[in-house]
C-alpha cells in the first residue's frame, strides 16, 4: 500500500510537542541513507540549530558506509563535531533505525552507556520504570546508584531486534536498549519500534532537562567500567550451539560447587542467550553463540579494574581454548 502522505505524518507525529528550552548545536549525520529525508527537518522543527552532514539520499552511499559503529562515519562525526563545537553529534544508520552518539568534546559514547544516560533521565521522570537491555550490555543498568534510588528495574535478555522488541512490549517496559544501538521506546515514550530520530530525540530531552551540563558531563558521571568491544572467535554454525551448551553446563557446576573463577565467588549466572558470568564486584563476562555467522560473541566487563577485565576473559578463554573447533579472535584485548 503506498501511502502519499507518508512522510508528513511521520514528521507530525515526532513534531507535535513542545520545543525544546536549550538551544543545541547538533550534528546530523545521515550517511546518505534514509534519515537525511527527516532527521534534520525534524531536530530543526524541535528548535535545534542542526549542522546536516551527507543528509543527501544517495543510495549508492559515496562517502562511507552509513552505520555510526564504522569507523570512517565515526570519525567524520567525531571532526564535524569539533569544527562546529557542536553540543552533540548524532549519526543515523542507512535505514534510519540507529543512532550513534558522539559527545561535545568528539569522544563516541557506546550504545549501551547511551542507554544507561536515558534511563536515568526516564527513570527521574517514571517511578518505578522497568527497562530491557540485551545481554551484550553494560552492568550498570544493574548496578547504577541512580537507576537504584529511582526505582529502575532492567531485565536481561536476548541478543537481537526482534527478541528485544517482543520482549520490552510484553512485560511493558519502557525502552528496550541493544547495544548494538537499537533502542525501542513503547508508549508513552514511543511506538515501539526501534527508530533513530526517536532516539536522537530522546538524547535531546535529556540535554534539555540538565541545562547546566554538556553531553561529555553526563557521561562523565556515569560509574567507571573497564569494557571490551565484541571480540568473535571462528566456532563452524554446526558446532557453535553445542558448546555454548557444554560451557553453560561447566559454569553451572562451578558456581553450584562454589568453585572461583578468575579469583572471585560467582555471583550471578544469566542464561537467557548464551552465559553470563556475573562476579562477587559486578565484573563480567559472556560468550553466546552470532545468531548470524559462524562465529562465538564475547563480551567482558569490570566496574572495579582493567585487571579484574583481563582475568574475566582469561578464565572464558581458557575454557573456549578447550575446544578445537574454536578458533582465532577477529580482535581481542
Amino acid at each position: 500500500v503506498f501511502v502519499p502522505d507518508m512522510g508528513e505524518r511521520y514528521t507530525k507525529a515526532l513534531t507535535d510537542r513542545p520545543k525544546l528550552k536549550r538551544r543545541l548545536k547538533v550534528v546530523a549525520a545521515c550517511g546518505n541513507g534514509t534519515a537525511g529525508a527527516f532527521a534534520p527537518q525534524v531536530l530543526a522543527a524541535l528548535g535545534c540549530d542542526v549542522i546536516p552532514l551527507d543528509a543527501s539520499l544517495d543510495y549508492t552511499f559515496p562517502r562511507y558506509n552509513p552505520n555510526p559503529e564504522d569507523m570512517e562515519m565515526l570519525h567524520a562525526i567525531v571532526a564535524k563535531v569539533r569544527e562546529t563545537v557542536a553540543d552533540v553529534g548524532l549519526g543515523f544508520d542507512g535505514d534510519g533505525d540507529r543512532c550513534g552518539v558522539v559527545d561535545n568534546t568528539g569522544e563516541e559514547i557506546f550504545a549501551d552507556k547511551v542507554g544507561v544516560m536515558l534511563a536515568r533521565d526516564i527513570s527521574s521522570l517514571h517511578k518505578d520504570a522497568r527497562f530491557v537491555a540485551d545481554v551484550k550490555s553494560t552492568g550498570l543498568f544493574m548496578t547504577d546508584p541512580v537507576l537504584l534510588a529511582n526505582g529502575a528495574k532492567t531485565t536481561y535478555w536476548k541478543t537481537g531486534h526482534s527478541y528485544i522488541k517482543r520482549f520490552s512490549h510484553e512485560t511493558k517496559a519502557l525502552v528496550g536498549f541493544e547495544k548494538s544501538g537499537h533502542f525501542f521506546f513503547n508508549p508513552p515514550l514511543g511506538r515501539g519500534y526501534d527508530d533513530g530520530l526517536v532516539a536522537a530525540i530522546a538524547v535531546c530531552d535529556m540535554l534539555d532537562r540538565n541545562p547546566t551540563k554538556s553531553m561529555a558531563d553526563l557521561r562523565n558521571a556515569l560509574p567507571k567500567t573497564w569494557q571490551s568491544p565484541t571480540m568473535s572467535p571462528h566456532c563452524d554454525d554446526d558446532k557453535k550451539y553445542g558448546i555454548v551448551d557444554k560451557l553453560v553446563a561447566h559454569f553451572k557446576t562451578a558456581a553450584e560447587k562454589g568453585d572461583k573463577i578468575a579469583g572471585q565467588a560467582v555471583r550471578e549466572l544469566i542464561t537467557v542467550n548464551g552465559i553470563r558470568v556475573v562476579l562477587a564486584d559486578g565484573t563480567w563476562g559472556l560468550i553466546r553463540a552470532s545468531s548470524n555467522k559462524p562465529e562465538l560473541v564475547v563480551v567482558v566487563e569490570s566496574p572495579t579494574s582493567e585487571a579484574n577485565l583481563r582475568a574475566i576473559f582469561a578464565a572464558l578463554d581458557a575454557e573456549l581454548r578447550k575446544y578445537p573447533e574454536v578458533g582465532a579472535y577477529n580482535q581481542k584485548i
